[in-house]
């Protein structure tokens, strides 16, 4: 059965760590497809870390554009599926120049994706509609983009889980 649980917070609230957490804690066989690319010396380092947070045991994919071609590979083979994130993903969807509605389209299709898998799948994404508007326009359509994303996803969702300052609040629970 595929349940979805989204899990939404801020720069440094804990939402990764808190996702790798609950995949433990679910257990089985877990894949975890990572958004990420190490672009500079900082990024590896973060990526690093990440990487010694889980078990060596998980299944790493690395996928960086199209992470609902992946999930209908994935379908049924594995007990947990562990998306981190959805805010990478919409940002190097920007990066190649895409325009909104064909970024939009591509989180529609990702969200059904994952309604198909047939695996407990944990979705973590950045919350940023909670500051100020940014000055800058590319800043402002990835703002847009991700609070979209995360409505779609959201709505979709089994469960919803906020995090802020490594304090799980749930939104939403079936």
């Amino acid at each position: 059965m595929s349940k979805m649980i989204l899990i939404l917070g801020g720069t440094r609230s804990g939402k990764s760590g808190y996702a790798v957490k609950l995949a433990k804690e679910i257990g089985g066989n877990v894949a975890f497809i990572a958004t990420a690319e190490a672009l500079d010396k900082e990024m590896e380092k973060r990526i690093r870390l990440h990487k010694a947070s889980r078990p060596k045991r998980w299944k790493l994919i690395e996928e960086r554009k199209d992470v609902a071609a992946i999930l209908s590979k994935l379908k049924n083979r594995y007990d947990v599926i562990l998306i981190d994130c959805l805010g990478l993903l919409i940002s190097n969807l920007l990066a190649e120049d895409l325009k909104d509605k064909e970024i939009e389209r591509r989180m529609g299709k990702l969200i059904r994706a994952i309604s198909k898998t047939g695996m407990t799948t944990l979705l973590v994404s950045n919350e940023v509609g909670m500051g100020v508007v940014p000055s800058n326009h590319l800043a402002r359509r990835f703002t847009d983009l991700i609070g979209l994303a995360n409505q779609m996803a959201a709505e979709k969702a089994d469960e919803v889980i906020f995090m802020q300052a490594g304090v799980p609040l749930r939104l939403k629970e079936v």
